[in-house]
């Protein structure tokens, strides 16, 4: 948890972002993808041990609180970056959350939620792809939203990790342990190309893991940390020739050095600043 402090603190003094406290998904929102007994469970503090458990840390108000705002800066994100071409929640990624039970540190789905809340305002006709980098297989969004033609669920992540029992998204990339940046470089290149391809996506939800990095305790795919900024640098080029919005959530990172961790994530922030700048550039 202590990532998220320091996170903000290293982008707080850059002078091209502009920080927005998050807001809080209300009930409406979070139905969206999930059921309602679910989240009354959550709202009123009655899960059980063994669902606590499985979420990796204990009921408190404050950990709903800080759920709904996962949630809500995500659909936040969405909404400023069709705006603005890109913004960033500086937490969020909880895609091991299923329709009607959390999992691996995740209570709300933020991504599953925030594509539906763009359906919502944007038309049910409107194309969401959520690219999903993180280390671990996105099994919670792909299990919410496989019968949902308009979102496309993109996982890009290692064969031998968490989730051991894998969802089927609409495209998965399963790499093998070890995995470095040429293999990996590559492997996003063409999924990406079959996501145009195949979907024609008109905006992206990025879920922009630190935990391929080859530092991180729970990764195993040994990327440098050259090779996580050429992984951010694809997809936002990707983006912008494309001319598509782009939502980004932080997503897992367990490094052995925090700090190095929140470097990731912060070269991640640092490097959109150039495709808010190209797409601005387009849409003049």
């Amino acid at each position: 948890m202590q990532k998220y402090r320091l996170l903000r603190e290293a982008i707080a003094t850059h002078s091209q972002i502009k920080l927005i406290e998050a807001p809080s998904a209300n009930d409406t929102q979070l139905l969206y993808a999930h059921a309602p007994s679910y989240i009354q469970k959550v709202v009123a503090g009655e899960l059980s041990d063994q669902e606590q458990r499985a979420i990796g840390f204990p009921w408190s108000e404050r950990m709903v609180e800080r759920s709904r705002r996962s949630a809500g800066a995500t659909i936040a994100a969405c909404q400023a970056a069709l705006i603005d071409g890109v913004a960033v929640n500086l937490a969020g990624g909880t895609h091991h959350a299923y329709r009607d039970h959390g999992a691996g540190f995740c209570v709300f789905n933020d991504a599953a939620i925030a594509a539906r809340v763009l359906q919502k305002t944007q038309g049910s006709d409107f194309r969401v792809a959520i690219v999903d980098l993180d280390v671990h297989q996105g099994n919670g969004t792909a299990a919410i939203l496989k019968n949902d033609e308009r979102i496309f669920t993109l996982s890009l992540h290692g064969e031998n990790n968490f989730p051991f029992q894998k969802e089927e998204s609409n495209l998965d990339v399963a790499l093998p342990d070890g995995c470095g940046d040429a293999v990996y470089l590559d492997a996003l290149s063409e999924a990406l190309h079959t996501v145009k391809v195949h979907f024609d996506p008109q905006f992206i939800i990025y879920l922009a893991g630190a935990d391929p990095h080859e530092n991180d305790r729970l990764g195993k795919l040994s990327l440098s940390k050259e090779g996580m900024c050429k992984r951010d640098q694809q997809v936002y080029n990707w983006a912008a020739a494309n001319a598509l919005p782009v939502a980004i959530a932080m997503a897992g990172g367990y490094g052995k050095d925090i700090n190095l961790t929140v470097e990731i994530h912060a070269q991640t922030i640092l490097s959109a600043l150039c495709l808010d700048q190209s797409l601005n550039h387009n849409a003049r």
